[in-house]
C-alpha cells in the first residue's frame, strides 16, 4: 500500500510517525534479544518525552545468519493466529554487544547494526560486506484520519536498494521475473496466469546482492519494490506490529537453504510421481470406455504414462465434494481402479474444500460444525464455483478428521493421490473461524492447512516420500506438501512464457517441484503450440496432459506431437538418475529441481534478468522455444556447452561457448538443451517408466571436465540400490571408480565409450 502521494507528501487523509532516532538500546542476554525505543521526533528536553509516541523495535536471531526483527507501536494490541510455523535453532543465541556508538548483533556472519547518536540508521551486512538499509522515514506506522481508509492503522518498513540490484520472489507471480517497480499485494486470488493476481502469495523477496527478506505475516503484505520509493523496498501490514527476518546468503541458494530451515523443506516426492500424468480434462466428456482408449493409445504408441488422473466430472454435478463416483459413467469404481492398478499406473482424483448444497455432506457438515459460519451462527455460503457452496473449516480438528475420513475412503478403493484444486476463495467479512482465528489471515493460510490435511494423510497411509498432491494455492511453508501446479493457463506461446515465469518466481520462494498444464487449460491450443509446450513440460520436474474443455492426448493433434511426446517422454524417463538426485538435493536443501538462471549463475549480471529459460538442476540449461516460427534467443553463461540433443540434419555445431546470446531456430522435435561445463551427468538406461533401478547399467556423461577435476557423483537408488562414483580427469585421462556400483556401468566422453560390471575403475584417454 502506498502511503506517500509522490516524494514530498503524504496520501490524503494519512497521518505518518517515523522512528526519527535511537532513546535507548537494551539488552537481554538470556533471550538473546536487542531492544531499540525510537522517539517519533527529536528529543530536544524532557518537555519533548511527554504526548510522544514511540516505536519499539527488537532484534533477535532464530538460527545463524538469520536476524528477526519486530516493529511494534502498541505492544498491547489484540492478536489471534493463525501465524507461519518459524523453527529456530534450539539453544541458539546471537552475540550482542552495545556501547555508546550502536547496539550490534551478531549470527553467523550477519551483523545489524543501530547506529547511535544521530537520524534513525540501522544497517544489515554480511561478512563485513553492506547487504542493505533502513533509514530515516524507513520504519513508519501510519493512521488513517479520514477518508475511505479512516481507522485503519498500518506499520512499515523501508529497506534500500543499490544501483542495480534486481529483487525476485513474492511467490508465483506471472508477470515480470524481475519485481522492481512493482506494487505487490500478498493476497491468494483464482485469477488465471494472465494478471497481477497469483495463486500463490509467499512474502518472501531475494536480491541479486545475495540476501532474502521474509515478511512474517500470513494476512495482506503490501510491497512496494522500488515503486514508492525508487531506492527502497517497502513493505506494510494493517495494524500495530510487523514481523520480519533478514536472512544471508552469500548465494540465493544459501538464502533458500536458510528460509527452508525456518519455514519447512519440501517433501521428497514418490519416484513414479515425476512419470508423465495423463488428464481426462475438464469438461470434456469421458467414462472408464474413454479412459481405457486412452491409455490403450498412450501404450499402442509407446508413450509411458506413469499417473491417470479424473478431474472433477467423477462426481456428480451440483455435488461436488461429496467424494462419491458418479454411477451414470463410473458403475464400478473399485473394479475400474484395479484393472488401471493392474496395467501399472497410479490414480489422482480431482477434490477441492468445498461443499455444495446438494451433497450430502452439507447438511452433516453444517450440523457438526464442520463448515465456516457466519457472525451471525449460520454457515457461509455463496454460489461461485457450486450452487449453495459451504467451505470446510480447518481449524476444526474434528472437521479436518472427517473430511480426510471421506479420503480414506478412496484410498481405500484404490485411489493413490489427489489434485488439492482451489482454496483461495476464501471470505474475510462476517466469518468466524472455530478456533477464532483471524480472517483476514486464514484468507492465506487456509490453503496450507487445506494442503497440509491432504499431504499429511497421504503420508500415514502410504509412508514418508510416498505422498504427493496436485496443489494450486499456497502460501509460506506451502513448499513442505509438494506438488505444486501453474494454475489456469490460456493455450498460447505467451501463456506459456507466462507459466514459466511464474514457476521461476515460485523456485525463488522456496518450493522445489513445479507443474504446469501441457498445452494450456483455458481454450485448445493449435499443434504447434502443443508440441512446443510437450517439450518444455517434459523438462520441468512434474509432467502433466490437462486441459478444460479439450483432451490432450498427443495424437488429437497430430502424429508428429506423437513422435515429440515420445522423444520427450522417454528422455525424462532416461533422466531419473539425475532427477532423483536433484529431488533429494531439493529435500535436503531446499534448492528447486527448476532453478532461474541468477540461482544457479548469481555472479554473471548477463542471467539478472533471464526470464525465458532455466536451468534443470546443476547440469542442463533447457531454453523452451515460444514462437510459432521455432525461433528461440537464449543466454549461455561463461564455458563450453556441449547439446544433450544434436542435430545432425542442421549442421548446428555440438558445443556453444559463451558468454553470450545465442539465436536458434529449432524443429518441434527439439529446443535448446545444453550440458554445463565441468558436469556428470548420470543418464539411465530405461525409458519406459521412472521408477527404476537408477544406478543400474548407468551411463555417466562426463563434460568439459578440465584437467584437476575431482568430484564424487551419487546416483540414488529408485527401485535398486543407490551408487556413488569418483570422476577424476588426470591430464589426458578420465577416471571414473567406484566401490559399489550395484550392476554394469558406462562411462562416456565426448565419442568415446568404456564400462564395467561391478565396483571398479574405468579409465578413457582423451
Amino acid at each position: 500500500m502506498k502511503f506517500t502521494d509522490g516524494y514530498w507528501q503524504t496520501r490524503r487523509g494519512i497521518s505518518p510517525l517515523y522512528a526519527v532516532e535511537v532513546d535507548d538500546v537494551r539488552v537481554d542476554e538470556a533471550a538473546g534479544t536487542m531492544t531499540v525505543y525510537a522517539p517519533t521526533a527529536a528529543i530536544r528536553h524532557r518537555g519533548d518525552t511527554l504526548n510522544r509516541p514511540m516505536v519499539t523495535v527488537t532484534y533477535s536471531s532464530p538460527a545463524p545468519g538469520v536476524v528477526k526483527v519486530r516493529v511494534e507501536h502498541h505492544a498491547g494490541a489484540a492478536s489471534s493466529g493463525p501465524a507461519f510455523a518459524v523453527t529456530a535453532q534450539d539453544g541458539y543465541r546471537p552475540v550482542v554487544k552495545v556501547d555508546e556508538h550502536a547496539g550490534v548483533l551478531e549470527t553467523g556472519g550477519l551483523t545489524v547494526r543501530v547506529h547511535r547518536g544521530g537520524r534513525w540508521h540501522v544497517d544489515f551486512e554480511h561478512d563485513g560486506r553492506a547487504l542493505t538499509s533502513s533509514l530515516p522515514k524507513s520504519v513508519g506506522v501510519m493512521t488513517a484520519e479520514h477518508g475511505p481508509l479512516a481507522g485503519g492503522s498500518w506499520v512499515h518498513e523501508q529497506l534500500t536498494l543499490e544501483p542495480g540490484e534486481h529483487v525476485y520472489g513474492l511467490g508465483e507471480r506471472f508477470g515480470p521475473f524481475v519485481k522492481n517497480g512493482q506494487a505487490v499485494d500478498i493476497w491468494n486470488e483464482d485469477g488465471g496466469t494472465s494478471s497481477e493476481q497469483a495463486y500463490k502469495n509467499v512474502p518472501l523477496y531475494l536480491t541479486s546482492k545475495g540476501y532474502g527478506v521474509f515478511v512474517a505475516h500470513p494476512e495482506r503484505v503490501s510491497f512496494e519494490v522500488a515503486s514508492e520509493v525508487n531506492t527502497r523496498v517497502q513493505f506494510s501490514v494493517e495494524g500495530q506490529a510487523l514481523e520480519y527476518y533478514v536472512i544471508a546468503g552469500p548465494t540465493p541458494k544459501d538464502v533458500l537453504r536458510r528460509y527452508t530451515g525456518l519455514t519447512g523443506r519440501p517433501a521428497r516426492v514418490p519416484d513414479w510421481s515425476y512419470g508423465l500424468w495423463l488428464s481426462t480434462s475438464f469438461t470434456t466428456d469421458y467414462d472408464e470406455k474413454t479412459v481405457t482408449s486412452f491409455i490403450d493409445g498412450m501404450a499402442e504408441r509407446d508413450l509411458p504414462l506413469s499417473v491417470f488422473h479424473f478431474d472433477c466430472f467423477w462426481m456428480r454435478e451440483y455435488q461436488w465434494c461429496d467424494f462419491e463416483w458418479d454411477p451414470r459413467t463410473f458403475p464400478d469404481p473399485e473394479g475400474m481402479l484395479a484393472r488401471l492398478h493392474e496395467r501399472g499406473l497410479k490414480v489422482c482424483v480431482w477434490i477441492n474444500p468445498y461443499i455444495a448444497q446438494r451433497s450430502p455432506l452439507f447438511a452433516e457438515g453444517a450440523e457438526k460444525g464442520y463448515l465456516l459460519r457466519t457472525a451471525d451462527g449460520g454457515v457461509w455460503q455463496w454460489d461461485m464455483w457450486q450452487a449453495g457452496m459451504g467451505l470446510v473449516d480447518f481449524t476444526n480438528p474434528e472437521a479436518t478428521a472427517w473430511y480426510t475420513g471421506h479420503l480414506e475412503r478412496l484410498l481405500d478403493q484404490g485411489v493413490d493421490c489427489f489434485k488439492t484444486d482451489f482454496g483461495e476463495r476464501i471470505p474475510t467479512d462476517g466469518v468466524v473461524w472455530h478456533d477464532g482465528s483471524d480472517p483476514r489471515k486464514m484468507h492465506n493460510y487456509y490453503a496450507q492447512l487445506y494442503n497440509e490435511a491432504v499431504f499429511r494423510l497421504l503420508e500415514r497411509r502410504r509412508g514418508a516420500g510416498e505422498a504427493v498432491v496436485f496443489a494450486r494455492s499456497a502460501t509460506a511453508g506451502g513448499q513442505q506438501l509438494p506438488v505444486h501446479w501453474g494454475g489456469d493457463c490460456d493455450s498460447t506461446y505467451a501463456s506459456m512464457a507466462e507459466s514459466l515465469r511464474g514457476g521461476l518466481s515460485l523456485s525463488l520462494s522456496g518450493f522445489g517441484y513445479w507443474s504446469h498444464d501441457i498445452g494450456g487449460f483455458e481454450g485448445t491450443p493449435d499443434a504447434g503450440v502443443f508440441k512446443r509446450w510437450l517439450a518444455f513440460g517434459l523438462l520441468s520436474s512434474h509432467s502433466r496432459l490437462h486441459g478444460s474443455s479439450s483432451y490432450r492426448v498427443p495424437w488429437a493433434f497430430d502424429e508428429e506431437a506423437v513422435d515429440v511426446a515420445r522423444r520427450f517422454t522417454h528422455l525424462k524417463m532416461s533422466l531419473m538418475p539425475y532427477l532423483g538426485r536433484l529431488g533429494e538435493e531439493a529435500h535436503a536443501t531446499g534448492t528447486p529441481v527448476m532453478r532461474p538462471m541468477v540461482l544457479e549463475f548469481p555472479h554473471d549480471r548477463g542471467t539478472y534478468g533471464v526470464d525465458t529459460q532455466y536451468m534443470l538442476g546443476d547440469a542442463l540449461l533447457v531454453a523452451p522455444v515460444l514462437d510459432a516460427a521455432g525461433r528461440v534467443e537464449y543466454y549461455v553463461p561463461e564455458g563450453t556447452w556441449t547439446r544433450l540433443l544434436p542435430d545432425d540434419a542442421t549442421g548446428r555445431p555440438e558445443t556453444v561457448t559463451g558468454p553470450r546470446w545465442v539465436t536458434e531456430t529449432h524443429g518441434y522435435d527439439s529446443l535448446p538443451l545444453l550440458v554445463r561445463p565441468g558436469s556428470v551427468l548420470p543418464v539411465g538406461s530405461r525409458t519406459d517408466r521412472p521408477d527404476y533401478a537408477w544406478a543400474e547399467d548407468v551411463t555417466l556423461h562426463c563434460v568439459g571436465l578440465e584437467d584437476g577435476h575431482d568430484t564424487v557423483t551419487t546416483v540414488p537408488g529408485g527401485s535398486g540400490a543407490p551408487a556413488t562414483f569418483r570422476v577424476r580427469r588426470d591430464g589426458g585421462a578420465v577416471v571414473v571408480t567406484s566401490d559399489d556400483a550395484p550392476a554394469g556401468w558406462t562411462v562416456q566422453v565426448g565419442g568415446r565409450r568404456a564400462g564395467a560390471t561391478g565396483p571398479g575403475e574405468v579409465r578413457i584417454q582423451l
